[in-house]
């Protein structure tokens, strides 16, 4: 391999000559051997990064053109579009497992773009310090990185997923509309209930993530920028803090302000804690659904079997013929994970100290991580299961038909007491409510049919929409 001589504040060190990094980058990645080719740091952050490098530049050529030239920006900008469109990626190695502040991220992104700038200039114009990281510290950088990011995984990946599966949702409400069948409660059988109805339910908990997670937006969209090393905005001219997230909001398309107050901006995580419980609640109602799919699917012969899923795979290696739930599987692996996830994010965030938080990196990949897995896991339930749900009605009307809790409907004509004795007789004999309630006493024949309608107890306020 051919090297380069780079150099820094502590002296010179050998860099591969085909990569665009300098002195402090190369130290990272030789001293920060944790998790080298896996758990690079994420390539969300990287591309924060080239938003907000640019938008520095462009902040500071507005307000200080005297250093800030034409001429660099233009060289500066150009750098930070190929970090944008990932064509830079392999010059950006680092792991997560560094520097709690995330400087040498912040470092590799000043070095890469300050010698790819020069690349592009043709001479040395740029200096990683004085040109791309100018009135910047790696301590407000790498947290305006990480919002960036979070709200770009939300917007760009979360909520695509969700509208997609509440389609599906609305779309099965449709097509299963008035199919009554048996309820549950604890895992016991329950009065009646419409699987448009349970479905709704599905369909109304993403809807309701989907709010707790935009209502996150606003806090996410305050940026760090401006703060400089301890929240002051020394080094950093008057006024570059709201020009810098103007700048950031056109190069982003979303609509990001400065911080009110970079103090706490810099040494709180709060609100990456916040945003990330409304992706957790988002996990919570996916486990949910998926735990739901997979029952009412089971089967084929000695489970619910009330609903029919794609088969998608062999199930087994051992038993011919075996079809198993694996997309219910997979979303329930991905929502432990995001639990876990939330675990590690709010432990994170509580060691901010003074002022600064120096386990960013930790709260980034944990955040990314989770967001992008459940978008993903979304989607491919969406795609290979939610869509292909049938109900089986005919063992939907069996499963309603035999539940002893359809003795509710009684309870207006004989009293709880005597409802009671009507289903243990059922139960106790394996005989019909029917034949139990007349056998009782408590109604006739005639007038158990009357009263005894199974699918209006679905709509027992007459039919609604949901």
């Amino acid at each position: 391999m051919e090297y380069k001589i780079e150099h820094d504040s502590m002296g010179e060190v050998k860099v591969p000559a085909d990569k665009y990094w300098g002195a402090q980058t190369e130290r990272s990645h030789e001293n920060f051997e944790i998790g080298v080719g896996i758990e690079t740091m994420p390539r969300e952050i990287t591309k924060a990064f080239g938003y907000l490098k640019k938008a520095a530049a462009m902040a500071n050529n507005a307000l200080k053109p005297e250093k800030m030239t034409d001429e660099k920006l233009k060289a500066i900008s150009q750098a930070c579009d190929e970090v944008i469109s990932g064509s830079l990626n392999d010059h950006f190695p680092l792991v997560v497992w560094q520097t709690g502040s995330g400087t040498q991220s912040n470092m590799n992104a000043n070095e890469v773009i300050a010698n790819r700038a020069n690349e592009i200039a043709g001479k040395k114009l740029c200096h990683p310090n004085d040109d791309i990281n100018m009135s910047q510290s790696s301590n407000d950088t790498f947290p305006t990185a990480l919002h960036i990011s979070a709200v770009s995984v939300i917007e760009d990946k979360l909520f695509p997923a969700i509208d997609t599966l509440v389609a599906t949702f609305k779309k099965l409400e449709k097509e299963n509309e008035g199919i009554v069948k048996s309820g549950r409660t604890h895992l016991q059988d329950a009065v009646p209930i419409s699987f448009d109805q349970e479905i709704s339910g599905w369909r109304t908990s993403l809807e309701r993530d989907k709010e707790m997670l935009a209502s996150s937006l606003p806090y996410l969209k305050q940026l760090a920028l401006g703060g400089t090393a301890v929240g002051t905005g020394l080094n950093a001219p008057k006024g570059f803090d709201s020009k810098v997230a103007e700048a950031v909001s056109k190069l982003t398309g979303k609509d990001f302000i400065t911080a009110p107050n970079k103090f706490h901006a810099l040494t709180s995580k709060d609100e990456l804690v916040f945003a990330h419980g409304a992706i957790k609640a988002l996990a919570a109602d996916m486990m949910k659904i998926a735990n739901d799919v997979r029952w009412l699917a089971s089967g084929p012969r000695d489970g619910l079997g009330e609903i029919h899923i794609p088969e998608n795979e062999p199930g087994s290696s051992i038993m011919p013929g075996k079809v198993n739930p694996t997309q219910c599987e997979a979303v329930t692996m991905v929502a432990v994970q995001v639990m876990g996830n939330d675990a590690a994010v709010g432990f994170a965030a509580s060691q901010g100290n003074f002022e600064l938080n120096v386990f960013m990196p930790v709260i980034a990949y944990n955040f990314i991580q989770s967001a992008r897995l459940l978008a993903e896991a979304m989607l491919s339930f969406n795609k290979n299961c939610a869509v292909g749900i049938k109900a089986n009605k005919e063992k939907m009307h069996h499963n309603l038909y035999n539940s002893l809790m359809l003795v509710t409907a009684l309870n207006p004509y004989i009293g709880y007491e005597n409802a009671a004795k009507t289903a243990h007789k059922a139960f106790d004999e394996n005989i019909s409510l029917k034949d139990a309630c007349v056998g009782l006493g408590f109604l006739t024949a005639e007038k158990f049919d009357e009263v005894f309608k199974p699918e209006s107890m679905a709509y027992p306020q007459g039919e609604r929409k949901n």
